[in-house]
């Protein structure tokens, strides 16, 4: 290996390295909140006996993630320091030749052999941990039936996208990353657009929301706001989880709102109007579109620095690859590379989303409080968090690089400081 594949190699081992005693640290500092008793602050809010289940149920996922991290990383080293990925890249070349199928193959024998080892680890996830909070609702065929589809979709859409952008780079030199970008901009678009309709009823039933109270009341809020109420419609989501959730998903006409069944089983009539009023929010406020305007600047950012690095009039392909342990380069090594070389970068923009994610969340709760009520709101984010066993007091430092939502105070408190509550 020559001295500039070498410490490319350090680098690369340095940042996963350091990847994980960051995590390691915000999973203490968020730890270390936790306390013997109910803070005052959450005394309103949730009971001795259910703080003591959301600790516990909080430090056994907290461990259950320390494991399969520190296996996580000491797999990486162990593929790095014996040229495991060089090896796979070797099986591939005697193969094939095709560039394309080349990085199809590669990046297939690996997302393979990394979910037949991880498969465990979310088998015991599922019906271990969430089993024993009462949380999973999932069968065995279900889980294998999700699995089998995950691979499907993921060999279809990701083995097609992939292929194209191989394509695209052994096609177009220079205009590379301009028309990568285009591409995947589309697909952005497509996939926010039509992910509800047509991935969604792979995994779970979707159902319009049926006439009665609760939809008059939410058909008389739409006419006050001026959202025009088309699609409502109600996810089985009770086939895998007793957790409630909904969302807000599409642009103009193909937008949809999604409520859990488990949602609607656990909240009131007003509280599902304050619930569905925040997504109104959401599509009034223009976040959905903001956020598919920001992820298309990110990736193309990231195909910018990419097609530096894997420019062929560079020696900069073949330092990828030596890193990884191969004498020969290859975009597959080369993209593979700079995934763990952009993971510093991707942690900074990362962190700015969530920024402006928890802001947008701050506006919506504001927009539905503001036009239904806030109190009913109030009770349906108490309700959620609790039940859900939240960490309801998390550190400032894990929040700020993690958290995409405030948490549970910040929310209420955001909500009374705008003398929203009606």
């Amino acid at each position: 290996m020559n001295i500039m594949g070498t410490t490319i190699l350090w680098i690369i081992i340095g940042i996963l390295i350091f990847d994980f005693a960051f995590e390691q640290i915000l999973d203490y500092l968020n730890t270390s909140r936790w306390s013997d008793k109910v803070p005052n602050a959450l005394k309103d809010i949730i009971d001795e006996k259910k703080y003591k289940k959301s600790k516990h149920y909080y430090k056994t996922n907290g461990r259950f993630s320390l494991i399969i991290s520190t296996i996580s990383l000491i797999g990486m080293l162990a593929m790095l320091y014996f040229n495991g990925f060089a090896f796979v890249d070797g099986i591939v070349r005697n193969w094939t030749k095709s560039p394309v199928l080349m990085a199809l193959l590669f990046f297939g024998v690996l997302g393979l052999v990394s979910d037949i080892i991880t498969t465990p680890f979310s088998l015991y996830k599922t019906f271990v941990i969430e089993e024993k909070f009462g949380f999973n609702k999932t069968t065995l065929k279900t889980f294998f039936l999700d699995k089998i589809k995950g691979w499907l979709i993921g060999a279809i859409i990701g083995g097609g996208l992939l292929a194209l952008i191989v394509w695209i780079y052994e096609s177009t030199g220079n205009m590379f990353w301009i028309i990568a970008w285009a591409v995947m901009s589309l697909f952005t678009i497509f996939v926010t657009m039509f992910y509800t309709s047509l991935i969604v009823p792979l995994f779970n039933k979707l159902t319009p929301l049926e006439d009665g109270e609760l939809r008059d009341e939410i058909e008389t809020f739409a006419k006050k706001v001026g959202y025009k109420l088309d699609n409502i419609f109600i996810i089985d989501g009770s086939k895998r989880s007793s957790k409630a959730n909904a969302y807000f998903s599409g642009l103009g006409s193909k937008k949809k709102i999604v409520l859990f069944d488990t949602l609607i089983k656990d909240h009131t009539k007003e509280e599902l109007v304050g619930v569905l009023a925040h997504e109104i929010g959401h599509y009034k406020k223009r976040h959905t579109l903001a956020n598919v305007i920001l992820a298309t600047l990110q990736t193309g950012l990231m195909l910018f620095i990419l097609s530096f690095f894997i420019d062929k009039n560079t020696m900069w392909p073949q330092y990828l690859a030596n890193a990884l342990g191969s004498k020969e380069a290859g975009f597959h090594l080369g993209i593979l590379a700079f995934g763990m070389l952009y993971s510093p970068l991707s942690l900074v923009l990362g962190i700015i989303m969530n920024i402006i994610s928890r802001k947008n969340e701050f506006a919506a709760d504001k927009f539905a409080a503001e036009n239904y009520d806030g109190k009913p709101l109030q009770d349906a984010l108490k309700k959620l968090s609790v039940n859900h066993l939240s960490n309801l007091n998390p550190h400032p430092a894990y929040v700020f690089v993690h958290y995409s939502h405030p948490p549970l105070l910040q929310r209420l408190k955001g909500i009374e400081e705008n003398n929203c509550i009606s």
